[in-house]
């Protein structure tokens, strides 16, 4: 791509293998349903929703040399991705996930990101040439290691970009601690996710939002499935937007297509509401199987 990228998503990229069955599951269930084979990962699918909302995103990740890291990079490129920036001599397969959804949704999930820990602060050196002296908005996924996301939290490259935060997936929250000591970044949390933050139970999303603000981060968007999404920031009120009531269609990928959908509101200068609003939606369609815009 010749034009420089507006946003960078830095973290996973993978190969999501989905199994979903249309009805509910129990342990050890062995059942009909539908597997797909698709793009993923936090930081992929943050940059595919964002092309979407017409943005130039790039991704800073770790992709082997192996036939599925090649296919995996043109078929982001083709979902308009910039992948000019990637790490890919890791001397790893290309990492994956697994993931088991059901009518209810998500049932259990492993995610296989070795590649990406093994890469470490490789991914990164774009920052000291190509993309240096970047101020925009960076994406930064959960799946990076805490200790990755602590060398982020101070490195001076980074100094002046916007950064967006997002954990992947409760049992990695806590790597997010340094951000917010450094009391850097927006923060994108599902309500349990905020809930390990805070170090206590919160009744919505809202209280779960000003509970990880109290904790030191200036802005924190918490989302609580069906309930009302909240956004909550240092000296402004808490606000909330209700999601429409939608058929569960599929899971994986909603807290990503919120995160877009939010930014691609603000870098046209809507107000919080109508962000917030539009990111609520965006998730809810994606749940309900279609994709947005």
């Amino acid at each position: 791509m010749t034009q420089r990228p507006d946003i960078l998503c830095i973290g996973a990229m993978l190969w999501d293998v989905i199994g979903r069955a249309p009805r509910r599951m129990a342990p050890g269930a062995d059942v009909p349903g539908r597997i797909r084979h698709i793009p993923g990962g936090v930081a992929l699918n943050v940059a595919i929703a964002a092309a979407r909302w017409g943005l130039r995103p790039a991704v800073l990740s770790a992709v082997g040399q192996d036939s599925e890291g090649e296919a995996l990079v043109a078929e982001a490129q083709r979902l308009g991705v910039d992948c000019d920036y990637l790490t890919r001599d890791t001397g790893l397969p290309t990492d994956c996930y697994m993931g088991i959804e059901d009518s209810e949704g998500l049932i259990a999930a492993i995610a296989d990101a070795h590649s990406l820990e093994d890469a470490g602060d490789r991914i990164l050196a774009p920052l000291s040439a190509d993309l240096s002296g970047w101020t925009a908005p960076v994406v930064l996924d959960g799946n990076l290691t805490e200790g990755l996301l602590g060398v982020i939290a101070r490195d001076p490259r980074l100094a002046r970009a916007d950064l967006r935060v997002v954990p992947a997936s409760p049992g990695k929250a806590e790597r997010l601690e340094p951000l917010i000591a450094a009391r850097r970044g927006c923060f994108y949390l599902n309500r349990l996710e905020a809930e390990i933050l805070a170090g206590r139970a919160c009744p919505d999303a809202a209280s779960a939002a000003e509970a990880v603000v109290a904790r030191g981060a200036a802005r924190v968007l918490v989302t609580d499935g069906p309930h009302p999404a909240a956004d909550a920031s240092v000296g402004q009120p808490t606000i909330t937007f209700a999601p429409p009531p939608v058929t569960i269609a599929r899971v994986t990928g909603a807290g990503d297509c919120f995160l877009a959908a939010h930014l691609a509101a603000e870098l046209q200068n809507q107000p919080r509401d109508a962000a917030l609003r539009q990111a609520v939606e965006s998730s809810a369609a994606h749940v309900s199987g279609k994709d947005v815009p």
